[in-house]
């Protein structure tokens, strides 16, 4: 008989008595560890990533914050652009932007030296390009540019050799900002509530990503759908993700990201989780998050 269990339990798939059930994550999938990246040789040239969703309020500005901060003390360099006129990533960062030169200079070329533009943040390896309401007017000034959707590109690409990661911070619109961010971007990481309102939108984004790799940038990618605000008290939430699960497969992280009061905490005090509450099961989210795009190859 133990010969004939030994047998069984070499066979895929099967419930025996006394083998382990993987443990599941909150995607339904099985809960994989993802290693601590290993140490850069050099830096750069950076992989764009935008993080992008026509819809407000689904952890975007929280997870350029978070995730940068991430993988910042995994020793990889990176540079956040703040891309909406609300200007919430500069003011996450504690950026005071009233008096200095912003992204909206850059791309208006009032301001020639994206190097001039770079502040510091408090996370050692973490830089920004900050932003602010002047922002709002670009899209007026920038209709009748040449070649209008490259302008962010060309700016970038001024900085890219000093970072491994630029993380690009968009408004909630499809509009020319965006897809100025979408024609600079490698590739885009999309934030999604776990609630069936911001689950409405996200054909359309991916419809937009599409037209812009046929039109406008060929090499973009999607590197990723991070679920966010999810809580698991609620069915509502859980079912949510189970339909994202579903419908986009692989391409939802395994990564996901709670609902705590804990990050608008860490916003007002000015500074990412991971420094406002590091030892925070919300801290240890995101840095599983970089582990998990690390792993996946969409950053160095």
């Amino acid at each position: 008989m133990a010969a004939k269990r030994n047998d069984v339990a070499e066979l895929p798939g099967l419930d025996v008595p006394g083998t382990a059930e993987p443990k599941l994550g909150p995607t339904g999938r099985p809960l994989r560890e993802f290693p601590v990246p290993a140490p850069l040789n050099g830096h750069g040239p950076a992989r764009i990533i935008a993080l992008c969703n026509q819809k407000g309020g689904v952890g975007k500005t929280t997870t350029t914050i978070n995730l940068g901060a991430s993988l910042a003390q995994y020793g990889r360099r990176v540079l956040a652009i703040d891309f909406d006129p609300q200007g919430a990533l500069s003011a996450g960062l504690g950026i005071n932007t009233h008096d200095l030169p912003t992204i909206y200079d850059l791309l208006l070329g009032s301001e020639k030296d994206t190097l001039s533009t770079i502040v510091e943040t408090s996370t050692p390896g973490l830089d920004i390009i900050p932003a602010n309401i002047d922002l709002s007017a670009a899209e007026v000034h920038l209709v009748n540019e040449v070649a209008r959707e490259m302008i962010l590109a060309r700016v970038l690409r001024r900085v890219s050799d000093r970072y491994d990661v630029i993380l690009i911070d968009c408004q909630p619109s499809l509009g020319l900002l965006t897809v100025n961010a979408l024609t600079a971007a490698h590739g885009v990481l999309i934030p999604l509530e776990c609630e069936f309102f911001a689950l409405r939108g996200v054909a359309l984004l991916i419809e937009t990503i599409d037209k812009v790799r046929d039109r406008l940038n060929p090499a973009i990618t999607l590197d990723g759908i991070l679920p966010t605000m999810f809580d698991p008290r609620t069915l509502h939430s859980r079912e949510v993700l189970e339909r994202v699960v579903e419908t986009f497969g692989d391409r939802v992280l395994e990564s996901v990201i709670g609902r705590t009061v804990k990050f608008p905490d860490a916003s007002v005090a000015g500074t990412p989780i991971t420094t406002f509450a590091p030892e925070h099961a919300a801290a240890e989210s995101y840095r599983r998050v970089a582990r998990e795009l690390v792993a996946r190859g969409a950053v160095a």
